[in-house]
């Protein structure tokens, strides 16, 4: 009997309720930094090989020689280039960057697929992912661990055909994501919204107000005195939350909370690797271009990317 994804409810989306009555509970949905170190190309290009290949992979490019960079460099240059065009735009290098950064993501969902296709058919269906992550369970009227697991499987599945796009019950792999992931789709970011108010809500009128805002990030726990970021917390309700400032959040201040419009750190990276690249200035990257810009791109012994292009047909 396998679990994983009754694991991922309890855990990402039940994260909140497991943390220490003072500490702080984050719901807030934000993008991952590209890199630790300091975006500083005077410097070195350690950022930029960060931001293109992912932390992890950028280090296995430090055992490779200039040659071997390059060479490589120039095999996933094929895996950028969406269209097949001969060309990589901002938009191709934006969306590589972000799948570099979110690799353990695809990663997630290759582990799952496999415990969920049961018919080995590419595809998963409801039913296929309700047996295997539910099955027997159902079954027991009174779980010893408190939870209720049919109103999880009715949440799941919300969720799933939300996710599945043309309605068939069957998830292709990227819908599948989807559903795992929710979060990183802009089309299932309501279900995201929906399921964090149906958490928070308690008295069931469909808004959030101050105390189950609070309530939902700190339990007192016989403490007299709040912590001061709780004393925050509310002064951030009143004043950022609640625009229309009618004592409780409705589900668009909902999203404008856990889903704020971030800078969008990739774009700006690729929008940078384009203009320092770009030698005819056409908007554009050639293979011949990125690759006479490898030290930009990726490192060597010389200067660091290495497994990702070592595994490139996987991508």
């Amino acid at each position: 009997m396998r679990f994983p994804r009754l694991l991922l409810c309890l855990g990402v989306w039940a994260l909140c309720g497991s943390a220490k009555p003072t500490e702080r509970k984050e719901r807030v949905v934000r993008e991952a930094p590209l890199s630790t170190r300091e975006h500083d190309d005077a410097q070195s290009f350690d950022y930029d090989h960060d931001a293109f290949l992912g932390a992890d992979e950028a280090k296995s490019f430090d055992q490779l020689t200039p040659e071997e960079s390059k060479e490589r460099l120039g095999k996933i240059v094929g895996k950028i280039d969406a269209d097949g065009d001969g060309f990589v735009t901002v938009e191709e290098l934006k969306a590589w960057i972000k799948f570099a950064q979110k690799r353990w993501i695809y990663e997630d969902v290759e582990r799952q697929w496999k415990g969920h296709d049961l018919n080995e058919d590419g595809l998963v269906s409801w039913e296929e992912y309700k047996n295997a992550t539910y099955g027997y369970i159902l079954d027991d009227p009174d779980p010893d661990d408190g939870f209720n697991y049919k109103q999880m499987m009715v949440r799941d599945e919300r969720r799933f055909k939300m996710a599945d796009k043309d309605g068939d019950l069957a998830a292709t792999k990227e819908e599948f994501t989807a559903f795992l992931h929710p979060e990183e789709y802009d089309y299932m970011k309501d279900i995201v919204v929906q399921e964090t108010m149906e958490d928070i809500d308690k008295n069931g009128d469909g808004f959030i107000d101050l105390e189950e805002y609070i309530g939902d990030m700190y339990s007192q726990d016989g403490d007299a005195d709040e912590p001061e970021w709780v004393k925050t917390e509310r002064e951030q309700f009143v004043e950022f939350r609640d625009k229309n400032r009618d004592g409780k959040m409705d589900k668009e201040e909902t999203k404008d909370w856990i889903l704020p419009s971030d800078y969008d750190h990739a774009e700006a990276e690729a929008r940078h690797l384009v203009y320092e690249s770009d030698q005819d200035k056409d908007g554009k990257l050639t293979r011949e271009e990125i690759v006479d810009k490898s030290d930009l791109f990726v490192g060597s012994q010389a200067t660091d990317f290495g497994e990702a292009l070592v595994r490139h047909d996987e991508f």
